[in-house]
């Protein structure tokens, strides 16, 4: 498995509140730049998504692949490839959530597995540029939800 892209911000509001926006997989176009649909295949018990179908355009990747989702309450959640795309090998990722006096630690972590040769230099910021746009894209979004 190759290195992992870490990041971290600290979005103004509760864990639950953050965690909602998580895991609003069909709301994924409205703020999360590179996901163009998010489709919901399995739910578990808990009504939370087991598994779900994303189309990818992040510039050099462009995939559709299913990712399977391990809920850790409202303190994280954890995801793998399940259904690989053409381009996309393997995808490990995971949101770690603290809170705290000023909101809510959000830590993303992101490894990705291409199928096709990349140099390692250009697959780390592509990464990178996954991690950020997204990180900031949730910060956004639970920001402006009316509380």
């Amino acid at each position: 498995m190759a290195d992992r892209t870490t990041s971290s911000t600290t979005i103004g509001a509760g864990r639950a509140e953050v965690m909602a926006v998580i895991a609003d997989f069909p709301a994924y176009p409205e703020w999360a730049g590179s996901i163009k649909s998010a489709e919901v295949v399995t739910t578990g018990a808990d009504g939370r998504a087991e598994q779900v179908r994303f189309v990818l355009d992040a510039g050099v990747i462009n995939d559709t692949y299913t990712l399977a989702y391990t809920w850790e309450g409202d303190e994280g959640v954890r995801w793998q490839v399940v259904e690989p795309g053409r381009m996309v090998g393997d995808l490990r990722g995971s949101y770690q959530l603290a809170e705290t006096g000023r909101g809510t630690d959000v830590t993303y972590e992101l490894t990705v597995d291409l199928t096709v040769p990349m140099i390692g230099m250009i697959k780390r910021k592509a990464e990178k540029v996954i991690v950020d746009t997204a990180l900031k894209g949730l910060k956004k979004r639970v920001e402006g939800r009316p509380r």
